[in-house]
């Protein structure tokens, strides 16, 4: 079973990715013999078509309700061949996988489509395409085609199986506002060897970029009606922050696990700015501060802290963690003198008493700080963290065992290490707006951007924004407004382009937003916004982790099966 092509062609259109893979297959054999199409895709990404093609007859994903796809499919679903089409498979991907017999001499072509809404971090967006074909294939290209009218600031093409043979096969233009990145190696090219029938081509392929911000207010496009607004001002002075490390040392953190705290709280005290504050507590089948109060940021302080990190060892039975009175008295001893924001880290893994915990958290925290959650391995409730986060301003992030899990610390350290904006409201005019996302931020990091999208529902002329926020020494006001004609016509002329691409942008970004609050809504007012994201999903096609994904397949094999969107919580 031969791949003869594989093509991956993708379109950035002001940050939003339409992805298309085709992998064109031939069974060279005088019997039949099965193909598997396999591809690795962004988590963050939503699957909205599939299709089969076998010697003419197209066989189509059809997306359903997951409820109602799986009562339908039950058999399949209990003989758990269902289960295999999607799985997660690392802490950026995961895997899209189906086989299908095909006859002697026959092929079939395979095509997945997803789309996903790029996000900026650390001051730059990251287009990852995973490259595995495990086989040399003939006519074998990436096309990336990308767009933004704010003009391109940077742009990088990088992979992890370049060599200086393969660099020749890569092309890059690039424009004031467009690139184009083509990667299309001969075989001879992909091989190990020249003897080895061999393929270099494992591994990442990833295009990293960020934009030109002129405009103090933010940018927003518009096409077809619907408009997107991005905001990440730059060049403002950070907030100071006081950061309460609350580390799990129990057993269950021995070995790897707490060396790797170790060396990513090492490598955190040296980005600590000399006005923050900060303070460590730890706990197995007790709790133990570190001080009883917060300390400034001093190269003393952080000296003897480094001493203090240096020594933790993972032992002990029980976790009990700390009670957030202790966090807050912690944390009240200087945000009396300062008014700033506070932070809470934890780095546990597991729970008891789940409900009790989460309402003593949400009452200590009271809306006043923000409540970051770290998951080591997968012997930990997610669940629970990320419904503990998400009540309390902050996230939930898994950290994956691997040689480089004190990096995935320390990466999730920075994205939120400087606060620039707190308190951010993003106003449009109410009668004109309808179906707005979330315009009321509690936080703005440095590197990061905020988006907001919407539809306009009257005929304006013009779309005024108001953004209120405040800064470090200051309350911001900034005004701008867009002329819609003139955003409308930016992407006419833009062949490439799919047309719809800021509604479906609008939808992406509601359904990820619908989920986010149900994670951490009471009961009745989860299922409403269940009910919202699930309608959305359906109209414009997602596979999210409320619909599913029926692939039929031809007479004679497992005739159905379901690819569902895996969730990090299980």
């Amino acid at each position: 079973v031969e791949i003869y092509s594989l093509h991956v062609d993708c379109k950035v259109t002001a940050r939003f990715a339409h992805t298309v893979i085709t992998s064109k297959i031939v069974n060279r054999d005088n019997k039949s013999r099965e193909a598997t199409f396999q591809v690795e895709l962004p988590k963050t990404a939503f699957i909205t078509n599939f299709s089969m093609s076998i010697d003419g007859k197209v066989y189509p994903g059809i997306i359903k309700e997951k409820a109602s796809a799986q009562m339908e499919y039950d058999t399949a679903v209990s003989r758990g061949q269902s289960a295999g089409l999607v799985k997660i498979t690392g802490r950026k991907l995961e895997q899209f996988h189906v086989s299908v017999s095909i006859a002697a001499a026959s092929k079939v072509t395979f095509e997945l489509t997803y789309e996903e809404l790029l996000k900026r971090q650390l001051g730059k967006f990251e287009l990852l395409i995973k490259v595995r074909p495990k086989q040399l294939v003939k006519h074998f290209q990436i096309d990336v085609h990308l767009f933004e009218p704010q003009g391109l600031r940077f742009l990088e093409t990088n992979s992890t199986f370049m060599t200086n043979e393969l660099t020749e096969a890569l092309t890059q233009v690039q424009s004031e506002t467009k690139a184009h990145i083509l990667f299309k190696p001969t075989v001879d090219q992909q091989k190990i060897n020249p003897e080895l029938d061999e393929t270099l081509l494992d591994g990442d392929f990833v295009v990293r970029y960020d934009v030109k911000r002129a405009a103090t207010a933010g940018d927003i496009q518009i096409v077809n009606g619907y408009f997107v607004h991005y905001f990440a001002p730059h060049e403002l002075p950070a907030f100071p922050k006081n950061v309460i490390f609350v580390i799990d040392r129990s057993g269950s953190m021995a070995g790897r696990k707490i060396e790797q705290t170790r060396d990513a709280l090492l490598a955190v005290l040296q980005d600590l700015r000399p006005e923050d504050h900060f303070g460590f507590i730890t706990f197995n089948n007790k709790v133990v501060e570190w001080k009883s109060s917060l300390l400034q940021a001093t190269a003393e302080n952080v000296a003897s802290a480094a001493g203090f990190v240096q020594s933790l060892s993972a032992s002990g039975g029980t976790r009990q963690p700390p009670t957030l009175v202790t966090i807050n008295t912690h944390l009240m001893t200087v945000s009396q003198s300062h008014s700033i924001e506070e932070y809470i880290f934890v780095s546990i893994t597991g729970e008891r008493n789940v409900e009790v915990i989460q309402e003593n958290v949400r009452k200590a925290i009271d809306g006043k700080y923000a409540l970051f959650c770290l998951g080591f391995g997968f012997d930990v409730d997610y669940k629970f963290l990320e419904k503990m986060a998400l009540s309390n301003g902050g996230l939930a992030r898994r950290i994956y065992e691997n040689a480089d899990a004190a990096l995935q610390l320390q990466g999730f350290y920075e994205e939120v290490a400087t606060p620039i904006l707190k308190k951010i409201e993003m106003q449009y005019p109410e009668n004109d707006i309808e179906g707005l996302t979330k315009n009321n931020f509690k936080l703005l990091f440095e590197g990061s951007e905020i988006i907001v999208s919407g539809k306009i529902k009257n005929d304006l002329d013009l779309l005024p924004v108001e953004i209120k926020a405040q800064s470090h020494g200051s309350d911001l006001t900034l005004k701008e407004e867009a002329n819609i004609k003139e955003k409308e016509q930016v992407f006419q002329n833009q062949s490439y382009i799919f047309g719809n691409f800021i509604e479906r942008l609008w939808a992406y970004l509601t359904i990820q937003q619908l989920l986010e609050k149900a994670i951490s809504a009471q009961e009745g007012d989860r299922k409403a916004l269940e009910a919202q994201a699930l309608a959305l999903s359906l109209q414009y096609s997602f596979v999210t982790p409320l619909t599913s994904m029926v692939v039929t397949k031809p007479p004679g094999e497992q005739q159905l099966e379901v690819a569902n969107k895996p969730t990090e919580a299980g």
